[in-house]
Formats: C-alpha cells, sequence, structure tokens
C-alpha cells in the first residue's frame, strides 16, 4: 500500500522531498492510520529506487515534525496526530459564488493602483535604512504616520500629530484594541448604533463587551437613549452605516457632552467617510474634542482590505495602554507596507486615487439608482449621498430576510437590512445594496434579476 501511496511523487525531480511531501500528506489525511508500521529505510530505498541515505533523512524529518516514531528495535511508525477517537471537524464551507454579489463592504478591487503601489514599494524599499528592516516600532512606521497626520488635518478636518496615531492591522485590529483597553478599565458594555455592522458587536462581544444597540433615525444616533452602564458608543457619523445617515450638528454636540458628563469614551468609525458624491464632506467628531474621542480609519475602503492597514488617533490617556497592548499581541504592523503607502501619500498617488474611483463609484450608484428606478419603482433609495452602497426602503410589510432567501437562490447576494439590527425592530423593511464592486451594465443585470424575483411577490410579516 506505502508503496502505491508514494510512486506517483517519483515522477518529478527532487524526489527524495517528493516522497517525503507525500508521505506526510498521506499521514495528515488519515490515508496512513497512526500505529502503521513503515518498511526499514534499506527496504523503503529499494521499493523505491532512491538511496538508503535519502530514505533515512526524509525519516528524520518527519520524525523531527512529529509526523513519525522512531523506537529503537521497534522501527518507525506513524504517530498518533492528535485523538482519533474525537470527530473531527468539518472542513469550512466554501464561499458562495454569487451570479451578482451586492452585499456592501468592498471597493472596486479592480481599481487598485498596482502600477502606483508597486513604484511606491521600490522607492520605499530603496531608501529604507537598514535599521528599519527589524523589529518596528509598535505604534507604527513613523514615516508613515506623520503623512496620515497631515493627510487627516487636510481631509479630514482632523488636527493631530504623529505621536497621536497608532498603526494596526485594518479597522477591526485597531477596535479589538480599544475593546481590550476597555475591559481592563472595567467596562462590560459598550453602546452601538443600531442597525450597525453586525461583525462589529461579535467582535465587541468576543473581547467581553456587551454590544448594546442604541436606534439611529434621520439625524444619527438617539443620544438621549444612551445609558448606564454604557460608558462607551461606537459610531459612524460622517455616514452611518447601513442606513447612510450623518450624524446631525446637534447629536454631535450632545454626543460629546454625554461623554464628558459620564467620563465616557466615543469611538468614531470613520470606514468610508471619503467617498461623497452630493454633499460637502463633514468633518471628524473628533476635532471637536480629541481627549473624548477614539478615531478609527483604514485604506480598506479606498485601496483594498489586503493590505491590512488601519489606524487609531487616540486621546492622550489612551496612547500607552494601546501600544502596550499592541506589543504584546504581535510587536508592530509589518514597516514595508507601511513604508509603501507612506510614500503613496507623500507623492499625491493616494489622493489621485481617490478621485478616480469617486467618478467611478459616482457612475455604478447613478447606474444602480437608474436600473431600481426603472424595474422597481416602489423601492425608495436611502444613504445614496456617499458611501460605497444604497438602503432601499421595501413596501411596508415585507419580510426582507424572505427576499434575500428567494435573491440568494437565483444568485443575487442582497443582504437585508433586518440582518444589521441588534433587537427584533429594524427601522423598516429594506436591503443594502452594495455598488462599488460592480461594473454598471452587471449592476443594471442584478437589478432586472432582482425585479424578477420580487415581482412574483413578496411574503408579508
Amino acid at each position: 500500500m506505502l508503496r502505491e501511496l508514494l510512486l506517483p511523487s517519483l515522477t518529478g525531480g527532487r524526489r527524495g522531498k517528493a516522497v517525503e511531501a507525500a508521505l506526510r500528506e498521506a499521514i495528515r489525511s488519515g490515508r496512513l492510520a497512526a500505529g502503521t508500521r513503515l518498511p526499514s529505510s534499506r527496504d523503503l530505498a529499494a521499493q523505491l529506487g532512491l538511496s538508503r541515505g535519502t530514505v533515512t533523512t526524509l525519516y528524520g524529518q518527519l520524525v523531527a515534525e512529529g509526523y513519525l516514531l522512531a523506537r529503537h528495535g521497534s522501527g518507525t511508525e506513524v504517530a498518533p496526530l492528535g485523538d482519533d477517537s474525537a470527530p473531527r471537524p468539518a472542513p469550512p464551507a466554501a464561499r458562495p459564488r454569487w451570479r451578482y454579489d451586492l452585499k456592501p463592504g468592498l471597493p472596486a478591487l479592480s481599481a487598485f493602483p498596482r502600477a502606483e503601489w508597486l513604484a511606491a514599494q521600490r522607492e520605499s524599499l530603496t531608501t529604507m535604512p537598514d535599521a528599519e528592516l527589524g523589529y518596528p516600532d509598535p505604534a507604527g512606521h513613523p514615516a508613515l504616520r506623520a503623512e496620515l497626520a497631515s493627510y487627516l488635518g487636510r481631509v479630514r478636518a482632523l488636527p493631530t500629530t504623529p505621536d497621536d496615531i497608532v498603526i494596526t492591522n485594518g479597522a477591526a485590529e485597531g477596535l479589538s484594541l480599544l475593546a481590550g483597553v476597555l475591559r481592563a478599565e472595567g467596562h462590560t458594555t459598550v453602546a452601538v448604533e443600531d442597525p450597525s455592522h453586525v461583525g462589529q458587536a461579535e467582535l465587541l462581544a468576543a473581547h467581553g463587551l456587551q454590544p448594546h444597540g442604541v436606534p439611529v433615525d434621520d439625524d444619527g444616533i438617539d443620544i438621549t437613549l444612551l445609558t448606564a452602564p454604557c460608558r462607551a458608543v461606537v459610531v459612524s457619523a460622517a455616514h452611518q452605516f447601513p442606513l447612510g445617515v450623518a450624524l446631525g450638528p446637534d447629536r454631535r454636540r450632545s454626543l460629546l457632552s454625554w461623554a464628558r458628563a459620564t467620563g465616557s469614551l466615543v469611538i468614531e468609525d470613520d470606514y468610508d467617510a471619503e467617498h461623497r458624491y452630493d454633499r460637502a464632506a463633514l468633518g471628524a467628531v473628533r476635532a471637536l474634542d480629541p481627549e473624548r474621542v477614539a478615531y478609527v480609519g483604514s485604506v480598506s475602503k479606498v485601496l483594498a482590505p489586503a493590505l491590512r492597514i488601519g489606524w487609531l488617533v487616540l486621546p492622550t490617556r489612551l496612547r500607552e495602554q494601546v501600544i502596550e497592548l499592541k506589543f504584546r499581541h504581535d510587536l508592530g504592523c509589518a514597516p514595508m507596507p507601511q513604508a509603501a503607502l507612506a510614500v503613496l501619500l507623500r507623492g499625491g498617488g493616494y489622493d489621485r486615487h481617490l478621485r478616480r474611483t469617486r467618478r467611478l463609484y459616482r457612475q455604478r450608484r447613478d447606474a444602480l439608482l437608474g436600473a431600481l428606478a426603472e424595474h422597481l419603482p416602489a423601492w425608495r433609495p436611502f444613504g445614496i449621498a456617499a458611501g460605497l452602497h444604497v438602503v432601499v426602503r421595501l413596501p411596508d410589510g415585507t419580510d426582507d430576510a424572505s427576499l434575500q432567501r428567494k435573491l440568494a437562490a437565483a444568485g443575487v447576494n442582497a443582504p437585508a437590512l433586518s440582518g444589521y439590527a441588534h433587537t427584533p425592530d429594524s427601522p423598516f423593511p429594506g436591503l443594502v445594496l452594495g455598488y462599488a464592486a460592480l461594473t454598471p451594465d452587471r449592476l443594471r443585470e442584478a437589478v432586472t434579476v432582482t425585479a424578477q424575483v420580487a415581482n412574483q411577490g413578496l411574503n408579508p410579516r
């Protein structure tokens, strides 16, 4: 049996390494069970036409890795890799391949500025001192923090210094670090907008903080419903996710008054504030009270999530705690991508890309809105002035979760608004439609299919 398992590996070069890899995989997959006796190195070498030294070497490597056991006088056998009586976990389910994926949250990945990014990587690596190839500053690459301080002041009206900034592996790690600090300070709950990103609430819960949903209306989160024991709140003030509303000026003042009166922390998630089409930019809430607001940002919605570059702009009192936690977590983010992003910011490549994608996303948004007006005129779009998605309000009485399932069966991924609610009461039946990742023609096709499914009958609640 062993010979038949290993013979196919002998067809290419580096035959010893190929046999080693094949034997390792046979053990991993269970085709060679724990306790199986293997031939002596002399016998296996003869069976496979290899030198005895080659087989002795590969046996020794697999013993060192824990796949084999070599007992003096008893030969070599397959080692137990775990509790064979325990059920094996099911492999992770494959991500569905949608005909039309309207899930919000992704930019146009095909628009990523590959040439400019490669040029920035070459320049940053050429000029990077040898010392910067060692372990990084856990607060982040100094050049990137300097460029971000300038960029945020210019684009987000956010006065800051490089010392205020900590670089993170995306916005998710930024929120995780803040959750860790809050938990260490004795917080047990944190307020979140309702509806809002379910993944954020799950992340907070995973760090021991109970998320408490606070309703959102046309002016943003309802500050009057922020109550004890919550002494921290996560808000998306410039473009609320998913409803698309902006936090009004009176609400901003009330939010900061609440934070001062209760000694609370506002966590401002500025996840897609740069994407705006029909209204002026709104300044960051942090600019009004830097010591009460922690600002979270990333490049995921402008460049690509795969870069895993985000940042926190922190109140002074939290900075050292966050840096210490970051150091203990992973010693700091990789310096090379940070250095490349610093070059892209300094040379204007980031701004040029943003100008290009704003035009692109406006065209895609307009195509989606035009198709909805033509094929589904009773559906009312909201939050269209900015961002990378729209919310469409369905006719009253529609079961949006049921419609989502019907659309999924037709190959359209269109999340229901009720799926983002933290209580049983969704604001209204709706769909949350991301448009940035699909071309105008694909968006129009998606709406055509959606209309065909919807016109077959919407289920009342």
